[in-house]
């Protein structure tokens, strides 16, 4: 990938479409989605990893418009819930689960559990409680139909679940995520906070090094 191209990546969360847009925006590049080729079929994300899925679903888009295309599988693993939502986490909450529907699915699962006795939740200025410990997860594929290969990369940022959300910004579970080395949620952050230290970021920083050096 090069200044000046065109990276077709394979999604419909326009979430994820500005994150990639403003990452590569600043590479040169442009960024074209699934909503500019609506007449693609959708991939159906039954793998049981994030890796397995976002390979599934780069060649697949990759295969059908005969171009090089990026693909991301990403979500929330949570301590307390032996590693949920993981890869269900944009269906958490149901077929048709939107942000708001997914978040109080989390908040629900986690406040049937008892969390007292556990020393390291705590009560932020707020009274907003840190409910479990957990990590997002964002595993890339960029496959290539001319020859069939994959470059692939992966990247996670740890953080708590706070009882409540908090911020206007990002996407999904963003508001309820809580960053300690920020002192603020995922979704306070300005875009380009969020690209240096999420985990698409560092996904997409670990892939682009692997690009280059194979140069």
């Amino acid at each position: 990938m090069r200044s000046g191209d065109t990276v077709v990546v394979a999604t419909k969360n326009a979430g994820k479409v500005r994150e990639f847009a403003h990452a590569f925006a600043k590479l040169g590049m442009d960024v074209v989605s699934m909503f500019d080729y609506p007449n693609l079929p959708d991939v159906e994300e039954d793998g049981l990893t994030f890796a397995e899925n976002a390979r599934k679903k780069a060649k697949a888009v990759g295969d059908a418009l005969g171009q090089p295309v990026l693909a991301d599988d990403s979500g929330l693993e949570v301590v307390r819930l032996q590693g949920e939502p993981g890869v269900y986490s944009a269906r958490y909450s149901g077929e048709s689960a939107t942000d708001a529907s997914n978040n109080a699915k989390l908040l629900e699962e986690l406040k049937k559990l008892d969390a007292g006795g556990v020393e390291r939740f705590q009560t932020l200025e707020d009274g907003t409680e840190l409910l479990s410990e957990a990590r997002f997860v964002c595993a890339l594929a960029l496959y290539d139909p001319k020859d069939g290969t994959f470059a692939e990369a992966e990247g996670y940022v740890a953080g708590d679940i706070m009882s409540k959300p908090r911020g206007e910004g990002g996407f999904g579970y963003d508001p309820l995520f809580w960053l300690v080395s920020h002192h603020r949620s995922m979704a306070e952050l300005t875009k380009d906070e969020k690209q240096a230290i999420s985990h698409r970021g560092r996904a997409l920083a670990r892939l682009l090094e692997q690009l280059k050096s194979a140069e």
